[in-house]
Protein backbone atom coordinates (compact mmCIF):
# COMPACT_ATOMS: atom_id res chain seq x y z
CA UNK A 1 0.00 0.00 0.00
CA UNK A 2 1.05 3.47 -0.96
CA UNK A 3 1.24 6.45 1.18
CA UNK A 4 -1.73 8.04 2.03
CA UNK A 5 -1.82 11.98 2.41
CA UNK A 6 -5.46 12.41 3.50
CA UNK A 7 -7.49 10.71 6.05
CA UNK A 8 -10.30 7.22 4.71
CA UNK A 9 -11.99 5.51 5.89
CA UNK A 10 -12.58 1.89 7.19
CA UNK A 11 -16.15 0.84 6.86
CA UNK A 12 -16.74 -1.97 9.70
CA UNK A 13 -20.25 -2.52 9.07
CA UNK A 14 -21.85 -1.32 12.31
CA UNK A 15 -19.50 1.55 12.52
CA UNK A 16 -16.58 3.85 10.01
CA UNK A 17 -13.77 4.53 11.42
CA UNK A 18 -11.16 6.96 9.73
CA UNK A 19 -7.49 6.34 9.54
CA UNK A 20 -4.64 7.34 7.71
CA UNK A 21 -1.58 4.98 6.40
CA UNK A 22 1.73 6.19 5.71
CA UNK A 23 4.76 4.56 4.24
CA UNK A 24 4.53 1.02 2.08
CA UNK A 25 4.39 -2.45 3.64
CA UNK A 26 7.92 -3.55 4.14
CA UNK A 27 8.77 -7.49 3.94
CA UNK A 28 11.31 -6.96 6.71
CA UNK A 29 9.65 -4.58 9.18
CA UNK A 30 5.97 -5.34 10.68
CA UNK A 31 3.67 -2.70 10.26
CA UNK A 32 2.76 -0.40 12.87
CA UNK A 33 -0.49 0.17 13.90
CA UNK A 34 -1.41 2.78 16.24
CA UNK A 35 -3.71 3.90 19.00
CA UNK A 36 -4.45 7.00 20.25
CA UNK A 37 -4.82 8.40 23.81
CA UNK A 38 -7.79 9.12 25.32
CA UNK A 39 -8.63 12.77 24.03
CA UNK A 40 -6.65 12.04 20.75
CA UNK A 41 -7.79 10.73 17.35
CA UNK A 42 -5.77 10.58 13.85
CA UNK A 43 -4.96 14.17 13.41
CA UNK A 44 -3.56 14.60 16.88
CA UNK A 45 -0.66 12.52 16.46
CA UNK A 46 0.68 15.50 14.24
CA UNK A 47 3.50 14.07 11.99
CA UNK A 48 4.75 11.24 14.73
CA UNK A 49 3.34 8.58 11.89
CA UNK A 50 4.94 10.31 9.11
CA UNK A 51 8.31 10.11 10.87
CA UNK A 52 7.88 6.67 12.34
CA UNK A 53 7.14 5.48 8.25
CA UNK A 54 10.23 7.25 6.96
CA UNK A 55 12.84 6.28 9.87
CA UNK A 56 11.51 2.92 9.88
CA UNK A 57 11.17 1.91 5.98
CA UNK A 58 7.91 0.45 7.21
CA UNK A 59 3.84 0.51 6.91
CA UNK A 60 2.23 2.73 9.74
CA UNK A 61 -1.06 3.32 10.19
CA UNK A 62 -3.29 5.30 12.40
CA UNK A 63 -7.49 5.79 13.44
CA UNK A 64 -9.81 7.29 15.06
CA UNK A 65 -11.55 5.26 17.49
CA UNK A 66 -15.58 5.07 17.72
CA UNK A 67 -16.52 8.68 18.81
CA UNK A 68 -13.22 10.74 17.84
CA UNK A 69 -11.93 12.65 15.06
CA UNK A 70 -14.15 11.94 11.73
CA UNK A 71 -15.10 8.80 13.23
CA UNK A 72 -18.33 7.35 14.08
CA UNK A 73 -19.79 8.82 17.30
CA UNK A 74 -20.98 6.70 20.22
CA UNK A 75 -23.52 6.57 22.84
CA UNK A 76 -22.60 8.37 25.82
CA UNK A 77 -22.28 7.26 28.34
CA UNK A 78 -19.38 4.77 27.68
CA UNK A 79 -19.01 1.54 29.54
CA UNK A 80 -16.47 1.99 32.12
CA UNK A 81 -14.38 -0.71 30.38
CA UNK A 82 -14.59 0.65 26.82
CA UNK A 83 -10.78 -0.09 26.95
CA UNK A 84 -11.11 -3.48 27.00
CA UNK A 85 -14.05 -3.77 24.80
CA UNK A 86 -12.30 -2.06 21.95
CA UNK A 87 -9.41 -4.22 22.11
CA UNK A 88 -11.64 -7.54 21.80
CA UNK A 89 -14.06 -6.51 19.66
CA UNK A 90 -13.17 -3.65 17.30
CA UNK A 91 -9.62 -3.76 16.88
CA UNK A 92 -9.26 -7.25 15.70
CA UNK A 93 -11.71 -5.88 12.80
CA UNK A 94 -9.51 -3.22 12.22
CA UNK A 95 -6.45 -5.16 11.89
CA UNK A 96 -8.13 -7.80 9.50
CA UNK A 97 -10.22 -4.84 7.28
CA UNK A 98 -6.55 -2.97 7.03
CA UNK A 99 -5.25 -6.02 5.52
CA UNK A 100 -2.02 -6.01 8.28
CA UNK A 101 0.44 -9.26 7.96
CA UNK A 102 2.91 -8.82 10.63
CA UNK A 103 2.62 -5.60 12.97
CA UNK A 104 3.51 -3.72 15.72
CA UNK A 105 1.45 -1.97 18.50
CA UNK A 106 1.81 1.47 19.35
CA UNK A 107 -0.39 2.99 22.07
CA UNK A 108 -0.43 5.92 24.02
CA UNK A 109 -2.29 6.74 27.50
CA UNK A 110 -5.71 4.76 26.92
CA UNK A 111 -4.07 3.67 23.21
CA UNK A 112 -1.83 1.86 25.70
CA UNK A 113 -4.23 0.18 27.64
CA UNK A 114 -5.82 -1.30 24.57
CA UNK A 115 -2.73 -2.42 23.24
CA UNK A 116 -1.74 -4.43 26.26
CA UNK A 117 -5.18 -5.72 26.82
CA UNK A 118 -5.47 -6.86 22.86
CA UNK A 119 -1.75 -8.74 22.83
CA UNK A 120 -2.94 -10.57 26.43
CA UNK A 121 -6.17 -11.83 25.17
CA UNK A 122 -5.63 -12.95 21.60
CA UNK A 123 -2.76 -14.85 20.84
CA UNK A 124 -2.22 -13.17 17.37
CA UNK A 125 0.82 -14.96 15.35
CA UNK A 126 0.89 -11.47 13.57
CA UNK A 127 1.87 -9.73 16.56
CA UNK A 128 5.43 -9.12 17.02
CA UNK A 129 6.13 -6.55 19.38
CA UNK A 130 4.17 -3.75 21.21
CA UNK A 131 5.59 -0.36 22.21
CA UNK A 132 3.25 1.24 25.13
CA UNK A 133 3.79 5.12 25.72
CA UNK A 134 2.54 6.21 29.05
CA UNK A 135 -0.05 3.47 29.59
CA UNK A 136 -2.48 2.65 32.33
CA UNK A 137 -2.42 -0.56 34.01
CA UNK A 138 -4.44 0.84 37.20
CA UNK A 139 -5.44 4.39 38.18
CA UNK A 140 -3.61 6.46 40.23
CA UNK A 141 -4.89 9.48 42.24
CA UNK A 142 -2.56 11.97 40.22
CA UNK A 143 -4.45 10.90 37.08
CA UNK A 144 -7.67 11.71 38.60
CA UNK A 145 -6.74 14.67 39.86
CA UNK A 146 -5.59 15.79 36.14
CA UNK A 147 -8.57 14.41 35.09
CA UNK A 148 -10.42 16.75 37.10
CA UNK A 149 -8.70 19.72 35.72
CA UNK A 150 -9.79 18.84 32.66
CA UNK A 151 -13.12 18.70 33.33
CA UNK A 152 -12.95 22.16 34.59
CA UNK A 153 -10.64 23.87 31.79
CA UNK A 154 -13.30 21.91 28.94
CA UNK A 155 -16.29 24.08 31.33
CA UNK A 156 -14.37 27.08 31.50
CA UNK A 157 -11.46 27.68 29.00
CA UNK A 158 -11.29 27.25 25.43
CA UNK A 159 -9.78 23.93 26.21
CA UNK A 160 -13.23 23.16 24.14
CA UNK A 161 -12.70 25.45 21.41
CA UNK A 162 -9.30 23.48 20.57
CA UNK A 163 -10.49 19.87 20.56
CA UNK A 164 -13.30 20.39 18.30
CA UNK A 165 -11.13 21.67 15.54
CA UNK A 166 -10.21 17.54 15.72
CA UNK A 167 -13.41 16.26 17.06
CA UNK A 168 -16.38 16.20 15.18
CA UNK A 169 -18.79 15.44 17.79
CA UNK A 170 -16.32 16.77 20.39
CA UNK A 171 -18.43 16.70 23.58
CA UNK A 172 -19.02 12.84 22.90
CA UNK A 173 -15.59 12.71 22.31
CA UNK A 174 -14.72 14.46 25.96
CA UNK A 175 -17.22 13.67 27.99
CA UNK A 176 -16.86 9.47 26.54
CA UNK A 177 -13.30 9.73 28.02
CA UNK A 178 -13.70 12.39 31.24
CA UNK A 179 -17.36 10.63 32.40
CA UNK A 180 -15.89 7.25 32.50
CA UNK A 181 -12.69 8.09 34.23
CA UNK A 182 -14.36 10.38 36.79
CA UNK A 183 -17.24 7.50 37.54
CA UNK A 184 -16.48 6.70 41.28
CA UNK A 185 -16.64 3.02 40.26
CA UNK A 186 -13.55 3.31 37.59
CA UNK A 187 -10.63 3.62 40.14
CA UNK A 188 -11.57 0.32 41.80
CA UNK A 189 -12.98 -1.48 38.33
CA UNK A 190 -10.36 -0.76 36.27
CA UNK A 191 -7.20 -2.34 36.87
CA UNK A 192 -5.87 -4.38 33.71
CA UNK A 193 -2.57 -5.65 36.01
CA UNK A 194 -3.06 -9.05 35.00
CA UNK A 195 -2.80 -9.16 31.25
CA UNK A 196 0.93 -8.69 31.78
CA UNK A 197 2.14 -12.07 32.59
CA UNK A 198 -0.21 -13.19 29.97
CA UNK A 199 1.34 -10.80 26.93
CA UNK A 200 3.27 -12.88 25.04
CA UNK A 201 4.82 -10.38 22.44
CA UNK A 202 8.00 -8.23 23.67
CA UNK A 203 7.07 -5.05 25.26
CA UNK A 204 8.42 -1.87 25.40
CA UNK A 205 7.61 0.57 27.97
CA UNK A 206 8.05 4.52 27.52
CA UNK A 207 7.67 6.86 30.12
CA UNK A 208 7.61 10.47 30.59
CA UNK A 209 9.59 11.34 33.96
CA UNK A 210 7.38 14.32 34.47
CA UNK A 211 3.87 12.53 32.92
CA UNK A 212 1.17 14.07 34.51
CA UNK A 213 -1.38 11.43 34.33
CA UNK A 214 0.63 8.38 35.86
CA UNK A 215 3.80 7.36 38.07
CA UNK A 216 7.19 5.51 37.53
CA UNK A 217 4.66 2.95 39.40
CA UNK A 218 2.87 2.11 35.84
CA UNK A 219 6.55 1.46 34.71
CA UNK A 220 6.70 -1.07 37.75
CA UNK A 221 4.27 -2.71 37.66
CA UNK A 222 4.95 -3.69 33.73
CA UNK A 223 8.69 -4.55 35.10
CA UNK A 224 7.02 -6.79 37.41
CA UNK A 225 4.23 -8.95 35.88
CA UNK A 226 5.43 -9.21 32.26
CA UNK A 227 7.34 -12.75 31.48
CA UNK A 228 8.01 -11.99 27.65
CA UNK A 229 10.59 -9.69 26.94
CA UNK A 230 10.48 -5.93 28.73
CA UNK A 231 12.31 -2.72 27.95
CA UNK A 232 11.76 0.28 29.48
CA UNK A 233 12.77 3.84 28.21
CA UNK A 234 12.41 6.72 31.28
CA UNK A 235 12.72 10.41 29.46
CA UNK A 236 13.66 13.30 31.80
CA UNK A 237 11.87 16.14 31.48
CA UNK A 238 8.96 14.98 29.02
CA UNK A 239 5.45 14.34 30.47
CA UNK A 240 2.32 12.79 28.85
CA UNK A 241 3.14 13.21 25.48
CA UNK A 242 6.83 11.81 24.62
CA UNK A 243 6.07 10.97 20.86
CA UNK A 244 5.87 14.85 21.06
CA UNK A 245 7.32 16.35 23.07
CA UNK A 246 10.64 13.95 21.95
CA UNK A 247 9.19 13.26 18.82
CA UNK A 248 13.05 11.93 17.21
CA UNK A 249 13.96 10.03 20.21
CA UNK A 250 11.16 8.24 20.44
CA UNK A 251 10.82 7.20 17.04
CA UNK A 252 14.50 5.82 17.31
CA UNK A 253 13.63 4.08 20.49
CA UNK A 254 10.57 2.39 18.87
CA UNK A 255 12.58 1.08 15.57
CA UNK A 256 15.08 -0.17 17.66
CA UNK A 257 13.03 -2.22 19.73
CA UNK A 258 10.84 -3.79 16.90
CA UNK A 259 13.78 -3.80 14.71
CA UNK A 260 15.18 -6.94 17.32
CA UNK A 261 11.55 -8.80 16.88
CA UNK A 262 10.59 -7.89 13.01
Amino acid sequence: MTTRADPAFLDLGDVRLEYVSHGTTNPDTPTFVLLHEGLGCVGLWGDFPERLATVSGARVVAYSREGYGASDPVALPRPLDYMQRHASAVLPRVLDRLGVGRFALVGHSDGASIAASYAAARKDGRLRCLTLIAPHFFVEDMALAEIRNAKTAYETTDLRQKLARWHAQVDVAFRGWNDAWLDPEFKTSFDISDCLPRISAPVQVIQGEDDQYGTIAQVDRARDLTTAPCETLIMPGIRHAPHREARDETVEAICSFALKYS
